[in-house]
């Protein structure tokens, strides 16, 4: 399993993001590891596994912070107030106007 990726433009960044699987309700999984890659991650069994599971239930939106994965790199650590804007921004580009929050 994989997904297409998208970019939702964040202020002056823009923030790879990925939109799969279904159910009855969303789910917007907010990373919080330092790193991580929506397009090589599904090259791990333990990502597949993972995610999958997620998506046996519920139609999950999965990105990758600014500054990491295939993300535009930033300068330095986004404050909570960007982070916050990243995960509006992503939310608003894949339609979605409410969610769970998986962090």
């Amino acid at each position: 399993m994989s997904a297409e990726i998208s970019y939702a433009r964040s202020g002056d960044v823009f923030v790879a993001y990925q939109v799969f699987g279904e159910g009855p309700f969303d789910l917007v999984v907010v990373p919080g590891e330092p790193l991580s890659n929506i397009e090589y991650g599904w090259e791990f069994e333990s990502w597949r596994s993972y995610y999958g599971g997620l998506a046996s239930f519920a139609r999950v939106l999965l990105f990758d912070k600014r500054g990491t994965g295939i993300s535009d790199p930033v300068p330095q650590a986004p404050s909570i107030e960007e982070r916050m804007d990243d995960v509006r921004a992503v939310m608003d580009a894949a339609g979605l106007t409410a969610a769970h929050v998986l962090g």
